[in-house]
């Protein structure tokens, strides 16, 4: 045989490049080469820098300034399965990067990527182009197209895949999606429930924990509720924790049992599979705070009904809770104090938790340092002093009315709205409003009145109103300046605001100075434009302008010229005549500082001395009935004037004097002089002991009147026929007393010719000083009138229907005339 020879390789035909291997050692070149028209060169391009990309989030960005985004983004939709495919992982890998992001965002991949989840395309696509979607769905533009290129569907198919890392990414793309409303519906539409509670008996913990987390957002979604019901879902959560195994997942199911829970159906369904006992016994084993805390949620949310309240409580709820309350951990403590205040409106866990002491351990909680659960430590106080006194009481005991004053001043809003409730509660008791304002209180929420919080502003309200019954409260109230910013609160443009500050004012109110102050500080007037309002006018504003008014008649009577039979005039009151709204209402000590002047005079009424005079406490306005100043005391009055002054002897009288002397130095140490007190009207206090003396003992109810009239009308200059009224010079008469006093204030009592509205006026305080109903009327051009009601005559069953008369005090005096008659019409019009 002869020697072989090597055979050589036949050369490539001569058209044909010879192929040309080469190594490439940076990314720039691969970069250039994703351009080759070379399906092996391309697949290999992207391969490197899949590979390249992997090793860290600078070698993406640096691929991102290289410009690989643009032809890889292409690339997987190639029609070559390798290219394809490693393309989509290179993408996958690179989606993480926010640079990568904002490219992608100008290229409109998003279909492209969808359309790699098709069953046609293999695993690895999928995982890489699902990968790339998790990345991507984290941006709210992404999750749109996402949705609208109709991406959720493929996605919940490939949660039946049979690759655990297609799963996982699958199930956290949608996680990512459902954190948008409309995605959380679209889940339950394509059936997507299913697939999620098998994935909870994954062998791995992250696609459970994802699949988890995934149900517990759908579920806030009401049909998806009834899906997760329809497939046995709660069997499925429960059986998550009855698995000691999986305590990992303990607290994520007992949210999505909080969520439920909202339904009533659910309610019903859990009761029935015997949950609420393991809920129960689950609060007491659990180990992890966080998972005993949402099952105290759990609880919360399930005593939102009544009939479920009752459920809990006959298994004995109270006794967890409370036992919870002794746990270190903030979150636990936070919850229970939580589901503290929605079971305590069952009545009787209100009273259990009393005798457990739970009210002791939650006051301390209140000075806390973790803000959530100071405000939930008030929130369950609230619920628990709520129509209960004894519990209010229960607070007191326990120190906590200090805490919750403090908590007023609270940083945190919620915090200091609940402190207010509780506060508001409490003060329905008189010593524990003494309690409350004694840690200064009052301060602190009238600080809460400048608040831009509308429950804040409420919550305030309500407590300002419930510790202002008390006189010193309103006084307090004044001096820290409270009265201008409750005032203003009128005008705010939520309802719920405006009726708070109409109840507040209107409790405010009680007292003479407060409720001028109040018309000072432009609550009148803003009361007034409320009630003729037709969309804003309601029952509490009507009951706040009248409770104004009422506190001052004088005021009363000189905006609305009325005065009914209900409003009893005691001393101190005057008429500075008819004022406008808006105008500023002089006080008598105001008007008693001007020069005398040309108008018309300030009528006033006192039949008080002056060492009787004292400073007007806040509840001094008014008597404590209309008899305050009536027949008894006046007839008192009357019989110890009527003791002879001859019967004293000279060593009695120096008793008198020093037993005075005495008097005297006591009131110095409690009575406040004052600058200006109006002048005894002693001439007013005779017609009143004659009045009393002539009258009262008249039994016919007419002639009572007629009596008062007749008195009047003499003590008024006589009687004056309508003729002769030109020559009955009252005028001249009233700037007589004007001058004669140096003052604008001209006592009625003094007043000796007197037309319609001194006489009407006289009439009015004399009336209800000796117990007799009537009312006054100011008309125009210097008429007024009273009217009375008599009954009439009596009847077979009974007494017919009172009739209303005006009573003439001018012309003829105690001549009755019927209301609307022309008589009567005539006497008050000119």
């Amino acid at each position: 045989m002869g020697k072989k020879v090597k055979k050589e390789a036949e050369p490539y035909p001569k058209d044909v490049f010879d192929p040309l291997p080469i190594e490439s050692k940076t990314a720039a070149t691969a970069v250039l080469m994703l351009s080759s028209p070379e399906e092996e060169v391309l697949a290999k391009a992207c391969e490197a820098i899949h590979k390249f990309a992997e090793k860290g989030d600078e070698n993406k960005t640096s691929l991102v300034c290289l410009g690989a985004i643009e032809p890889l983004s292409r690339l997987i939709s190639h029609e070559d399965k390798t290219v394809r495919r490693n393309a989509v992982m290179a993408l996958g890998v690179m989606a993480s990067n926010n640079e990568v992001k904002k490219s992608l965002k100008t290229l409109d991949v998003i279909p492209a990527v969808i359309s790699k989840l098709s069953p046609e395309e293999n695993v690895v696509v999928h995982e890489f182009a699902t990968l790339c979607l998790t990345s991507l769905s984290v941006d709210f533009s992404y999750k749109v197209q996402i949705f609208d290129h109709k991406g959720l569907e493929p996605l919940i198919q490939l949660l039946s895949s049979p690759d655990p890392d297609v799963k996982k990414n699958s199930v956290e793309c949608i996680f990512n999606l459902v954190q948008d409303i409309q995605n959380r519906a679209a889940v339950q539409r394509l059936n997507g429930l299913p697939p999620f509670l098998d994935l909870l008996r994954s062998e791995f913990p992250v696609i459970q924990q994802l699949a988890l987390r995934t149900i517990e957002n759908i579920t806030t979604d009401s049909e998806t509720r009834v899906a997760f019901r329809n497939a046995q879902g709660f069997d499925r959560i429960l059986e998550l924790l009855a698995t000691k195994e999986f305590s990992d997942l303990h607290e994520g199911a007992l949210r999505v049992i909080c969520n439920c829970l909202e339904d009533s159906e659910s309610m019903q369904l859990i009761q029935t599979m015997g949950g609420l006992e393991q809920i129960l016994q689950f609060v007491g084993t659990a180990t992890l705070p966080e998972a005993q805390a949402n099952a105290v949620k759990a609880i919360a949310r399930m005593a939102q009904s009544n009939e479920n309240r009752t459920i809990l409580h006959d298994r004995n709820v109270e006794k967890t809770l409370t036992d919870l309350l002794m746990q270190e951990n903030e979150s636990v403590r936070t919850a229970v104090c939580q589901a503290v205040a929605v079971v305590s409106k069952n009545l009787s866990s209100k009273e259990t938790f009393r005798y457990l002491d739970a009210i002791g351990l939650i006051v301390q909680l209140l000075n806390s340092e973790g803000t959530e659960l100071r405000t939930a430590a008030a929130e369950a106080l609230s619920s628990l002093t709520n129509s209960n006194k004894l519990n209010a009481y229960a607070i007191y005991d326990a120190g906590g009315d200090k805490f919750l004053v403090q908590q007023l001043r609270d940083s945190c809003t919620g915090a200091a709205v609940h402190a207010a409730s509780v506060l508001t509660n409490m003060a329905s008791q008189e010593e524990l409003r003494r309690s409350i304002l004694a840690h200064e209180a009052m301060p602190a929420l009238v600080e809460l009145l400048h608040s831009t919080d509308n429950n804040t502003l409420i919550s305030a309200m309500q407590a300002v109103a419930s510790l202002a019954c008390d006189a010193e409260a309103r006084l307090e109230l004044r001096n820290v300046g409270g009265l201008s910013p409750l005032a203003q609160l009128l005008k705010s443009i939520h309802a719920e605001i405006r009726r708070n500050a109409c109840w507040a004012i209107s409790v405010c109110a009680n007292d003479e100075i407060t409720a001028l102050d109040l018309c000072n500080a432009g609550a009148l007037e803003i009361l007034q434009e409320i009630n003729l309002s037709p969309h804003r006018n309601n029952k509490f504003s009507e009951l706040a302008l009248q409770k104004l008014l009422d506190s001052s008649l004088s005021l009363k009577y000189s905006l609305t010229g009325h005065l009914s039979a209900s409003d009893i005039t005691t001393d101190g009151f005057y008429d500075p005549g008819q004022i406008r709204m808006g105008h500023q209402f002089p006080t008598l000590e105001d008007i008693s500082k001007q020069v005398v002047n040309q108008h018309r005079a300030i009528i006033a009424v006192n039949v008080k001395p002056p060492d009787q005079f004292i400073t007007k406490g806040p509840d001094d306005r008014k008597p404590d009935s209309p008899t305050e100043t009536t027949a008894s005391s006046v007839m008192s009055n009357t019989r110890s004037s009527k003791t002879p002054s001859k019967m004293k002897g000279k060593g009695h009288k120096e008793d008198e004097k020093k037993k005075d002397e005495d008097e005297s130095k006591s009131q110095q140490e409690t009575v406040v002089d004052e600058a200006w007190s109006l002048p005894y009207d002693a001439a007013f206090h005779n017609l009143l002991k004659e009045a009393a003396e002539s009258i009262l003992p008249l039994q016919d109810e007419v002639k009572m009147y007629t009596a008062l009239a007749m008195l009047v009308c003499e003590a008024m200059g006589g009687q004056v026929e309508p003729e002769k009224l030109h020559d009955f010079l009252w005028e001249l008469h009233i700037s007589e007393l004007k001058f004669e006093a140096c003052s604008n204030i001209v006592l009625i009592g003094k007043i000796k010719k007197g037309t319609y509205l001194h006489r009407a006026l006289l009439f009015k305080v004399l009336a209800d000083r000796i117990g007799l109903s009537c009312s006054l009327i100011r008309g125009e051009y210097n008429r007024a009138w009273n009217e009375i009601l008599i009954a009439g005559p009596k009847k077979r069953h009974g007494y017919s229907k009172p009739e209303s008369y005006i009573i003439d005090l001018m012309h003829q005096p105690g001549n009755l005339m019927k209301s609307n008659s022309p008589a009567a019409l005539a006497y008050q019009t000119i």
